[in-house]
């Protein structure tokens, strides 16, 4: 399994989307459709980047009872993404029954990742807040081992978990992460932060970059730029 980088293209319609990656020359990065653009442009904005060939991650972050979740993902699994995601905080039965219904006729599928704790989850709003007992490393991982257990291909976590949730739950379990900054960047709105090298080290599969990509005044070579740090 390689390491990539995945853009993620947070913008409020189709056109800004394809705008944003007619800067990218031959390059044809791993994107990110996130709930802004889906629910603005629906499942068409999908087949539009996947014409040009990007892999595409759909980041939905399902949540719902099992049979609800099982009938959304066998919609989604019309859609030709590469990964798409749910909530491991549903727990497991609703986790496999995402599974059941991501799975086409033919037994192929999307990979499919559970979210552990968003970036944007401190310490403090996880135990203040939420209610959620314990250290918030301990919680990704009971969280990691469920989507294990439900039989996904991997979680969502900051990278600062990816390395114990590879402990926990094997080398061939995937780790998407988010929280990723350059080291001269801003961490905007997300606590968990790290570099792309730093993640590279700590064992990330995949990092999940935005604004330092979208935000910066030549989209392509802050890519790039994430490509060397990340993948070497």
């Amino acid at each position: 399994m390689g390491k990539d980088v995945i853009v993620a293209c947070d913008f409020a319609s189709a056109g800004k989307t394809l705008e944003f990656l007619d800067k990218f020359g031959s390059a044809r990065p791993f994107v990110k459709i996130g709930m802004e653009l889906y629910y603005a442009e629906g499942p068409e904005i999908v087949r539009k980047i996947k014409e040009r060939g990007h892999k595409i991650f759909l980041d939905l972050k399902l949540h719902d009872i099992p049979n609800t979740v099982k009938k959304a993902m066998a919609v989604l699994s019309r859609l030709d993404v590469d990964m798409t995601n749910l909530h491991a905080g549903g727990g497991v039965e609703m986790m496999k029954y995402a599974i059941e219904g991501l799975t086409r006729p033919d037994g192929t599928r999307p990979m499919l990742i559970a979210v552990t704790m968003l970036t944007s989850i401190s310490q403090e709003v996880m135990s203040g807040e939420l209610g959620i007992g314990g250290e918030l490393p301990n919680t990704v991982i009971r969280y990691a081992k469920n989507a294990a257990s439900a039989g996904l291909d991997g979680v969502v976590c900051s990278p600062l978990e990816a390395r114990v949730v590879h402990e926990a739950c094997g080398a061939g379990f995937v780790t998407v992460t988010p929280g990723v900054r350059f080291a001269d960047g801003d961490a905007g709105d997300q606590k968990r932060v790290m570099t792309p090298a730093e993640a590279r080290k700590i064992g990330s599969d995949y990092i999940v970059v935005g604004r330092p990509i979208t935000a910066a005044a030549d989209p392509e070579e802050a890519y790039l730029r994430c490509v060397r740090e990340f993948v070497g």
